[in-house]
Order: structure tokens, then C-alpha cells, then sequence
């Protein structure tokens, strides 16, 4: 109880850095018309997978400007959210994007702690079948980007992850798994917009370390890569995005460092039985713009895994199709929310989204 709610008062004062950009109005100038620096809303949760059951919570936002005479940076953005599910999983997170100088320097920050109530699939010939593990986690990332020249980006991170994880039947032995891992950046960015983008290109490459002498058990690594392309249609007002990226794991993986498909690669697996040390996947969406804050969006994509305890899963396809439906949160910032249904191979989804998938 105390991690939690030591871990709630970052949360807090992570998120009250925008609330003092508004100064106090000076009463012995002549009042002027107030521009209002930080736009706040309130977001409901409400999801269900097939792993963590119904989903449901709140997600307090607000979008601003570091600096009001920057009108170059993009708008910051921090939230909060807390969600609870009906397997008695829970999760308390804050999400901050920080944007200033003229979008020369880029920070986030990302704090969460939480209980995960989830399954894995043991390939076994006598009893082959999902097994339920419960892991308790305090999870914290931090990286800073600085602009080389128009559109290119590099920087440092900071990631520390604590795990306690139990497995149903000691079908594993229990383990405690703690992380510190360092991390390289590199960002060619020439989208028009960082939260919805209707042209340009964003291609992202990070190297992740975790080295012994950096306090971990053992040595891993990690590359973690991404391109995506976004084409504007029907005169800017739709959007068709394509997605690829690869998660390649090296060394000595931790089981809670794994990647499975699902989420944003690639939508329509909520059961967590593909899970591996790497994934490659390649995917599409069209978004379909109406009105002056609805659309939809159609995906589809592919992905693949190696690495995995079960053999016959590593390099076959795994396919992923799904519709959705977005709404404009913020009256001033084309920032979507939006609920995605998806079907893959033998598995579906739905997802709750907060910007896009991509």
C-alpha cells in the first residue's frame, strides 16, 4: 500500500508541471481577452479482452503550451489514468509528453504501478493449455530528445521495472525480476502533426541495455524499431497509415520482458498465447474522417514471433483485421479517442484507444 501510494504522489506532481504555466493576472493592467493555455477533459475507460475481462476507469487529460509565444512546439500533453478490471487486475499510470524551445527538445515520462491478472500458454504433451500469473509491478521510463537538424532527433533514456510474478500450479517457480535499463534514441520525423499526422513519415530505432554493472541480474538487450508512413486522401481529409516495426530481444530476456502479439501488433489477439523474445509485424488502417469530431478506421496487418517456449508458434504468420470508431477529444487539437474490435487467428479483441494505433 505504501509503493502505491508513493508512486500516486509522482503521479501528482508530474502532472502539475503544466498547471504552472497559467500566471496570476496582474489587477493594475488593463484586463485583456484570457486565451486559455490548458484545455482539460475527462475520458472514460471501458474495454474487455479476453485475458483481463471488462476493463473500466478514468483518464483526466489536458493538452497546453509550455511556453504561450511557442507556437512551434507542439502542445504538451499529461494524463493520468486508473483502470480496473473484473479479474481483480488494476493500474494506475501517468503519461507525459513534453514539447519546448521551439520542438528542439522532446521529454516523456511514463510512471506506472499495478497488478496483472493474465495467462500464458504452456505447449506441454501431456497437458498443453493456458496457465493463469499474477504480477505486481512499479514500471518507470524517462527519455530526452534534442533536434540534430530539421526532422532528426537523438537522445538517452532511463527505464526501471520491478516484477513480482507467481504462476498457477508452480507451473513456473515464482520470481522477482527487477531491471535498470539504458537506452539510445534515434527519430526522423517529418509528420505535420505528432498526434494525428495526415502526411509524412516517423521512423524511430531505440537500442535498449541491460547491463550487469547497471544493477541487473543478467546481460540483455533489446532493438526496438519502427516506420511509419501516413498518406492524406480525399484532399486531407482521410488518412491511410502503414505501419512496420520489429522487436528483436537479445541475450537473457526476462519472461515479463517478452512481447506478444497484440495491442498495436497487431490487434486482434487478447488471449496472450503468442508470446516470444522478438515480433516483426507489418500493417495498414485507413481513417475515415465525419463530421467535425467522428470518424472510423479499417486495419489490417500481419506479424510474426520467434523465440518462443513453444517451437511451433516462432516464424508462422499471424494474421489481424478490425474496424473502429474514433471521437475528437480536445475541441483546439485533432487528438482521437476511440474503441477498435478486431478478429486474428483463432483469437479477437476489443481495444480502448488514446490517440491512435500508430
Amino acid at each position: 500500500m505504501k509503493k502505491v501510494l508513493f508512486v500516486l504522489m509522482l503521479l501528482f506532481l508530474s502532472c502539475s508541471t503544466a498547471w504552472a504555466q497559467t500566471k496570476p493576472a496582474d489587477s493594475t493592467q488593463t484586463a485583456k481577452p484570457k486565451t486559455k493555455n490548458i484545455d482539460f477533459n475527462v475520458m472514460p475507460y471501458l474495454s474487455y479482452n479476453r485475458t483481463l475481462d471488462f476493463m473500466f476507469g478514468a483518464i483526466p487529460m489536458m493538452m497546453y503550451r509550455l511556453n504561450k509565444a511557442d507556437t512551434i512546439s507542439p502542445k504538451s500533453l499529461s494524463g493520468i489514468s486508473a483502470i480496473y478490471t473484473t479479474n481483480k487486475s488494476y493500474f494506475v499510470s501517468s503519461f507525459n509528453k513534453w514539447y519546448f524551445d521551439e520542438d528542439k527538445w522532446r521529454i516523456q515520462a511514463f510512471l506506472m504501478t499495478g497488478n496483472k491478472n493474465a495467462q500464458f500458454y504452456v505447449d506441454d504433451l501431456n497437458a498443453s493449455d493456458f496457465y493463469d500469473y499474477g504480477t505486481k509491478m512499479t514500471i518507470v521510463n524517462f527519455s530526452v530528445q534534442r533536434k540534430i537538424i530539421k526532422g532528426l532527433y537523438a537522445g538517452l533514456g532511463y527505464s526501471y521495472a520491478h516484477y513480482n510474478t507467481n504462476y498457477q500450479d508452480n507451473i513456473e517457480p515464482s520470481s522477482i525480476t527487477h531491471t535498470n535499463g539504458l537506452q539510445l534514441i534515434t527519430l526522423y520525423d517529418t509528420r505535420d502533426a505528432v498526434y494525428y499526422p495526415t502526411k509524412g513519415d516517423k521512423i524511430r530505432i531505440r537500442w535498449l541495455t541491460y547491463p550487469t554493472w547497471f544493477g541487473n541480474d543478467v546481460s540483455a538487450n533489446k532493438i526496438l524499431s519502427e516506420y511509419n508512413k501516413y498518406f492524406p486522401m480525399r484532399n486531407g481529409t482521410d488518412v491511410l497509415a502503414a505501419r512496420f516495426a520489429g522487436k528483436f530481444g537479445l541475450g537473457n530476456i526476462a519472461f515479463e520482458q517478452q512481447v506478444t502479439i497484440g495491442s498495436e501488433d497487431i490487434r486482434g489477439y487478447s488471449e496472450g498465447k503468442y508470446r516470444g523474445d522478438g515480433l516483426i509485424d507489418l500493417q495498414g488502417e485507413y481513417r475515415y474522417n465525419f463530421g467535425k469530431r467522428m470518424g472510423v478506421v479499417g486495419f489490417a496487418g500481419v506479424a510474426t514471433i520467434y523465440g518462443s517456449d513453444t517451437t511451433s508458434f516462432n516464424w508462422k504468420l499471424y494474421p489481424g483485421a478490425g474496424v473502429g470508431y474514433r471521437y475528437r477529444a480536445f475541441k483546439k487539437e485533432k487528438f482521437n479517442i476511440g474503441l477498435d474490435g478486431a478478429v486474428g487467428k483463432g483469437d479477437w479483441g476489443i481495444y480502448f484507444r488514446i490517440g491512435e494505433a500508430f
